[in-house]
């Protein structure tokens, strides 16, 4: 493994940084003795700006607005809101550089990374765009000669979306841009920790001509804003993007006000590797994957199966690649992983290490806090770790990978669903035999056979069992954000 050198000066960094604030019914706010909290680079501990919280008053006046400007947006053309979608994608792939260094800047992920974070979401504009001039009803066949029978689909309301710092760009513009692009007004709190996507969002949607109030951004300690708008009456849809525990929580809370919700919770991603596969390619994609964004991404491969006759060639590439990879701060170009997004993760990536070590397993590269300025932990590959091992039940959701070999097709199957998540898997292999009983066999929302496919505009995303409810994406996106009406008439 190899490590880059220190961090930019914080005054170069300060000096590109967005100009954090609240974004309500279309004015930008900041000040006016509002509480405010650091935001942190993770690649040097320092502070790089202040974000404003929302006071009571702000999330109101943010619910009152979107209640509002709901009474109007409903009745918008679909043409109207595919304008002001391409527009934001237009403008997003122009400031792409400057968003993206900033996400670098919030949370350590390479440069190159935030910016294709960035440029892959400006299609979900696009594809919302054109997708929402196709929200259609239907006409059901009547009985009788003199009735007519209709259903329709109509914008559910007003929405809350509270999504994560992993991918803070990719998170809060699929849920913006599905509800701006279904007809609903929206008031999304994004992460105080990486906030500056979401605000050169609001910027841009501003820019684009979005009336004041359709969408609305606020901050603050995220139990408080959260229950704090589930709760009120004026909210119909909720939609969530983040860890199990507090995804079941929030759809309780909505549950009890019988609120629509979108859940897209963690997961813990098993790969199967076949002895029929190409197994250096694997290994060479796999390392690549594993360790993207730190491996702080929630469908990151995280239980590696191997099978026997693959398994020590398999590990032995595997290894050497990720011994490889250089770690360093997100802004050097050849940085191939950045730092942990927060300190505070470091002690669970340690747990994890120090329990499969506990329990026979090998550290085959890693393990271990890289440097003494940053979050920054080693990419780390175990080996010989047993089912029951931390590491193979919970979501590590850092840059470990544990190897483990497997014998059996139905073995595989059974241990790869032995745990209630279920949202991405993947496996390789040149068997279509073997392709088709991992297509119809693994219990996820997303297979990827011999590729990373998902993710896409056009595709569905999300998961199952404790995983998730509902998905984002594909022709699906605005099944959350619409009610079903059904009409009928008799002359």
């Amino acid at each position: 493994m190899n490590t880059a050198t220190r961090p930019e000066s914080a005054a170069v960094e300060q000096a590109a940084y967005e100009d954090l604030c609240l974004y309500i019914d279309g004015e930008f706010i900041k000040g006016g003795g509002r509480k405010e909290q650091d935001v942190v680079n993770p690649a040097n501990g320092q502070p790089i700006a202040k974000l404003p919280h929302a006071s009571r008053e702000d999330l109101d006046r943010a619910l009152a607005a979107a209640q509002r400007a709901f009474e109007t947006w409903k009745k918008s053309s679909p043409m109207e809101r595919a304008r002001i979608l391409r527009k934001v994608g237009d403008l997003s792939r122009e400031r792409a550089k400057d968003i993206g260094r900033n996400i670098t800047l919030d949370m350590g992920k390479p440069v190159a990374e935030a910016v294709g974070e960035v440029m892959s979401c400006s299609e979900h504009c696009d594809w919302h765009a054109e997708e929402c001039r196709r929200i259609y009803g239907r006409v059901i066949t009547p009985r009788l000669p003199n009735v007519r029978q209709m259903v329709l689909r109509e914008p559910i309301g007003v929405c809350a979306a509270f999504t994560p710092w992993n991918f803070p760009f990719n998170q809060a513009i699929r849920k913006i841009a599905a509800a701006i692009g279904a007809g609903c007004t929206i008031v999304i709190k994004g992460p105080e920790d990486a906030p500056s996507a979401v605000v050169a969002i609001a910027r841009m949607f501003h820019e684009a001509g979005l009336p004041p109030g359709v969408l609305n951004v606020v901050w603050g300690v995220p139990g408080e804003v959260s229950e704090y708008l589930i709760k009120s009456p004026i909210v119909r849809k909720i939609s969530f993007t983040g860890s199990v525990p507090v995804g079941k929580q929030l759809a309780s809370l909505a549950g009890a006000h019988m609120k629509r919700v979108t859940m897209e919770l963690g997961g813990h991603s098993p790969v199967i590797v076949f002895d029929d596969a190409d197994v250096d390619r694997a290994a060479d994609m796999l390392v690549a994957f594993k360790f993207r964004n730190a491996g702080q991404v929630c469908v990151s491969p995280t239980r590696f199966y191997i099978q026997e006759k693959a398994y020590d060639r398999f590990v032995a590439r595997f290894i050497e690649n990720t011994r490889n990879l250089k770690v360093g701060d997100g802004l050097h170009a050849d940085t191939k992983m950045g730092p942990l997004a927060h300190y505070r993760r470091m002690p669970a990536m340690l747990q994890f290490v120090e329990d499969a070590k506990t329990r026979g397993g090998r550290i085959e590269t890693g393990g271990a806090k890289v440097g003494d300025v940053g979050s920054f932990f080693a990419p780390t590959v175990l080996t010989n770790v047993p089912d029951d091992s931390m590491v193979m039940t919970t979501e590590p959701f850092g840059p470990i990978a544990p190897c483990v070999p497997f014998k059996t097709l139905d073995e595989v199957l059974a241990r790869a669903n032995a745990l209630p998540y279920g949202l991405a898997s993947y496996a390789f292999t040149s068997s279509t035999k073997n392709a088709l009983a991992v297509q119809n066999g693994l219990e996820a929302g997303m297979v990827n056979v011999n590729h990373f496919g998902m993710a896409l505009a056009e595709t569905p995303f999300g998961g199952i069992k404790d995983s998730g409810i509902g998905s984002e994406g594909g022709i699906e996106t605005f099944d959350g954000y619409l009610n079903t009406k059904f009409v009928t008439q008799m002359d």
